[in-house]
């Protein structure tokens, strides 16, 4: 734990481990928003060609892909003005820190493992 910076973060994460995070959600959300333009595009190109004869399934899974890649956008551009204001890495539920691990894996985490559990029982 050497390194470690306790508060300014929420989450005792190390200054290099934040830059790293950093760069993780801004890939995500160059990813996303490339995501979105394809879908969009494809979808238009289908309608061009088709002529809004397209499958209605077909239209659904592009409706849901779309849907999906909105939310994590805004969920990684959500984690991205956290880390802007500081307050970074704490659950938003409990306030304790978020794991490091967990952050690693999910750097747009919201909730400690603990709460997310609670929150998904809860569906």
């Amino acid at each position: 734990m050497k390194n470690q910076v306790i508060g300014v973060d929420g989450a005792g994460l190390s200054p290099a481990d934040l830059a790293a995070l950093r760069e993780s959600l801004q890939e995500q959300r160059l990813f996303r928003r490339e995501q979105l333009q394809q879908i969009g595009a494809a979808a238009q190109t289908r309608t061009d060609r088709i002529r809004g004869r397209q499958a209605p399934a077909q239209i659904e899974v592009h409706i849901k892909l779309a849907a999906s890649a909105r939310m994590v956008l805004a969920d990684v551009e959500a984690a991205l003005e956290r880390m802007d204001r500081g307050q970074y890495g704490r659950c938003h539920l409990c306030t304790q820190p978020i794991a490091p691990d967990r952050l690693r894996i999910v750097p747009q985490a919201r909730y400690c493992a603990r709460c997310q559990q609670v929150k998904e029982a809860g569906r």
